[in-house]
């Protein structure tokens, strides 16, 4: 065997590695409360046609949205890591220009007419759900201030204290900057910062986001 032949088989017992330690993620239940974030200026406003989880292809449509194309799956569980069926997941965001498909956005690049924005999904009964998307694009939120790649997440069903959160991409640049990210203790960056691993058996990079809300014990918290 020749040193590129054991280079690459190195090199895919490595990917293999870092792929079954990011999806062994996918059982795992932190202690932290997944931190609350700043729900933004660009909660969707517009009925759209799809609603649905797969944000890459619409209805009708024969081009897919541009951009890289990513899964993003996870398990929602409560304070004692029991998984919350029936929860409603929302991811909205911006598209691959960093453009929000929103009328008070006055970012100027151009919007994408083959994505879908906005998605939802039903948590199944051990709490799983799954979202097919695209990385957004940075933009800018001020003169000095480049939002990172970013997309929003609301987690809401009764009985359960309604989340808004960010989830951000392992490895981007500009989360070291970026003003509301950094504004969370360390310890709870780690849980809404999210590396995504391509699997060779999988089309596309897929990264383990599980979210953990409050189970709503006491009437007093109503």
């Amino acid at each position: 065997m020749n040193r590129r032949e054991l280079l690459k088989q190195a090199a895919t017992a490595a990917t293999v590695l870092v792929g079954a330690s990011a999806f062994a993620k996918v059982n795992e239940c932190s202690s932290v409360l997944t931190p609350t974030q700043t729900k933004g200026p660009f909660y969707p406003v517009f009925t759209q046609v799809d609603t649905d989880a797969d944000l890459v292809m619409m209805t009708g449509k024969a081009q897919q949205a541009a951009g890289k194309v990513v899964v993003i799956e996870g398990i929602v569980s409560d304070q004692l890591c029991n998984p919350v069926e029936g929860a409603l997941v929302e991811i909205w965001q911006a598209c691959e220009s960093g453009r929000y498909n929103h009328p008070s956005d006055p970012n100027t690049a151009p919007l994408d007419p083959n994505f879908q924005y906005w998605g939802k999904a039903v948590t199944s009964v051990d709490g799983k759900y799954r979202f097919r998307t695209i990385i957004p694009g940075a933009y800018p939120a001020s003169d000095d201030w480049m939002r990172p790649p970013h997309i929003h997440f609301k987690v809401s069903r009764k009985g359960y204290r309604e989340l808004i959160t960010q989830m951000y991409f392992d490895g981007e640049p500009l989360n070291g900057s970026d003003l509301i990210l950094q504004d969370l203790p360390p310890q709870e960056q780690k849980e809404v910062v999210v590396l995504f691993v391509q699997q060779f058996t999988q089309p596309h990079p897929i990264g383990i986001f599980n979210i953990k809300v409050e189970k709503i014990v006491n009437r007093n918290q109503l």
